[in-house]
């Protein structure tokens, strides 16, 4: 990628030794100006192609880091993910909100494509260690947004945060099949951080967990390839490790009324010490095992019959394209419904749900194997919603009881996390939280 190139393009090596509030206010100017423009480009060609279609940008532009809503929730997902949960190691509620300042700086830092801080690579001279590892120095923004979340557990007696803490945020219940790890679930805080490039991606999550030590310690860690969703119309529906489209009907950026109902938090949902949620949005993560061997010795006809969608077109089944509406009355030349009872598609849609919808944003995953022959592989499931109770709940208790599905896939992780509001300038993570 080299140094910066296209619109959006900022490089991290060009960015060397800026320093001050003044040079980070540039650098993420200079990106907004750029996403900017690329956006206005690409919304004259979105025109002419049809009004269902949205701007894209190229690979390497800079997302703005302040807005209304934390990026990296509508932004359109990009392909390479690196996801960590935290455990706040120390009791000293200043040292915790100093953190999220620091990490707020860094972050919007990196997101513009400069390092976690200033010249941070060299800069500190030979007897000092660097304020940046260096992975992603000479890179471009590569698309990098990092989205910041708090767990149920972080609003205990530690930090003063009882009265704090969001109604909507509690612990997800139990669901039949459920193989959950304890090592593989739960945390005080996550971080997300999605990039077009890898590296930048494992740069971000790297820096910011180096700077917390002492303050947070790793609970646990999910790298992903491959988004398995579209959040914009823009992006064609990506496929999962069992080869099928997935996501087609998710709700999409250019849907704000959908947004407006199923993704953010409105402030009448949260009363007293909860308030700072408003705008916000809940997260739901479930690291997903596929089986994929014995996924992979079964029929086409078995495994279009679980999914309830065509394997090559992803269209439903008893229809010709993938974004035909689902017809649950239609029969096939037997007389039994098209799509079987107990599909997938069926019985996540939200005509079978009372009209729930949530934001997926996954991934794929493949982690090696597992010591017998076989791959520890499957979907990393994120989603974001308005309130996990009366959204995800529902959703996954109907799937964990009946879906097909069951047979080829195990929950093996979990965790829900808050993912308060965007950022006005001058304000950082945490800011709210500690008000």
């Amino acid at each position: 990628m080299g140094d910066a190139g296209d619109a959006g393009g900022v490089s991290r090596r060009r960015l060397l030794g800026v320093s001050g509030t003044a040079a980070v206010a540039g650098i993420v100017a200079g990106a907004t100006s750029a996403y900017a423009v690329s956006q206005a480009s690409a919304a004259t060609a979105a025109q002419e192609a049809g009004p269902t279609t949205a701007p894209a940008l190229g690979l390497d532009a800079a997302i703005p880091f302040r807005g209304e809503h934390q990026a990296g929730i509508v932004t359109p997902a990009q392909d390479r993910l690196h996801f960590v949960a935290l455990d706040v190691v120390t009791k000293d509620r200043a040292q915790l909100r100093e953190l999220l300042e620091t990490w707020t700086r860094a972050a919007e830092r990196m997101t513009a494509g400069a390092e976690a801080a200033p010249g941070g690579l060299v800069g500190g001279g030979p007897n000092r260690a660097p304020e940046d590892t260096g992975e992603a120095y000479g890179l471009p923004a590569s698309g990098l947004t990092i989205t910041i979340g708090y767990g149920p557990s972080l609003f205990d007696d530690r930090f003063g945060l009882a009265d704090r803490k969001p109604a909507a945020l509690e612990e997800l219940p139990p669901f039949v099949g459920d193989q959950l790890d304890p090592k593989r679930s739960g945390g005080d805080l996550c971080i997300q951080a999605c990039a077009n490039d890898p590296q930048v991606a494992v740069h971000a999550v790297r820096n910011l967990v180096r700077m917390g030590f002492g303050v947070v310690a790793v609970r646990w860690s999910q790298l992903g390839f491959g988004r398995t969703s579209s959040t914009s119309t823009a992006q064609a529906t990506p496929r999962n490790m069992f080869g099928f489209k997935d996501g087609t009907n998710n709700v999409k950026a250019e849907e704000p009324e959908g947004l407006d109902r199923h993704v953010w938090v409105a402030p009448e949902d949260e009363k007293g010490g909860g308030a700072w949620m408003a705008g916000g949005s809940y997260l739901v993560a479930r690291r997903i095992r596929m089986h994929i061997e014995v996924w992979d010795r079964t029929s086409l006809q078995e495994q279009e019959d679980v999914i309830g969608r065509d394997k090559k077109e992803g269209a439903p089944l008893g229809q010709a394209k993938e974004f035909d509406a689902l017809d649950f009355a239609k029969r096939g030349p037997d007389g039994t419904p098209a799509i079987p009872v107990n599909a997938h598609v069926r019985l996540a849609h939200e005509s079978q749900l009372g009209g729930i919808r949530i934001l997926r944003r996954g991934y794929n995953f493949t982690d090696g194997s597992d010591g017998v022959g076989h791959l520890d592989a499957g979907l990393f499931f994120l989603a974001y919603m308005r309130d996990p109770a009366k959204q995800f709940v529902p959703m996954q208790r109907a799937l964990a009881s009946k879906d097909l599905l069951n047979e080829y896939i195990e929950h093996n992780g979990s965790a829900v996390f808050a993912c308060p509001p965007g950022l006005q300038d001058g304000e950082h993570w945490g800011q709210s939280l500690f008000a």
